[in-house]
């Protein structure tokens, strides 16, 4: 599947949205991918999720690790098509944590998946988190990287749709001085 292909994808979901949003990151962008918006059609999800895990057919996988909430189904879908199990990670005073009895044991490869890095915060703690087990985080899939390339892991990293976008630091953003309503659509608030 070609970029525009993808593109048609993302705005036939209504997954591509502008204004003036704040990542979870933190820092403010006038753009933003909402993936759950893809995510409410199956079959669309279920297509990423096996074009991703094409890139590590080579590699045994245990499980797929992903941050709760807006990896879980990116999550779900990758250990579908990648036939493995699915656990998630979720914060607990503001630190990424397993709970609900979800386990990594030592020396399982692990997958991480996110929906949308832009710094890959999220997907380094979860990082911390395999490691902490003593399993072996194999690499990162996202349905985006908004990083445009710029997110560049030890590990293998693959996204289905890549796209640099400009964000800014809240107290340097042009669109806070211009006054454009700032939303918060991100699931850490």
């Amino acid at each position: 599947m070609n970029i525009e292909e993808k593109k048609e994808i993302l705005a036939k979901t209504g997954a591509f949205l502008e204004g003036h949003f704040q990542l979870s990151s933190g820092l403010h962008s006038k753009y933003y991918f909402q993936c759950a918006l893809i995510m409410q059609f199956p079959d669309t999800t279920e297509m990423i999720c096996k074009d991703l895990a094409k890139n590590f057919s080579e590699t045994k996988i245990d499980k797929v690790l992903s941050p709760a909430l807006g990896g879980i189904i990116a999550g779900y879908e990758m250990a579908r098509a990648l036939k493995c199990k699915s656990i998630f990670a979720e914060r607990e005073e503001g630190k990424m944590t397993l709970r609900r009895g979800f386990q990594i044991t030592q020396g399982e490869n692990v997958l991480i998946a996110e929906d949308v890095t832009t710094t890959g915060g999220s997907v380094l703690e979860l990082e911390q988190i395999v490691r902490k087990h003593s399993g072996n985080a194999v690499g990162f899939v996202a349905f985006v990287d908004r990083s445009g390339g710029k997110f560049k892991p030890v590990k293998k990293f693959v996204s289905w749709f890549q796209m640099e976008i400009e964000n800014y630091q809240p107290t340097s953003c042009p669109l806070c001085k211009d006054g454009i309503t700032l939303i918060k659509p991100g699931s850490r608030k």
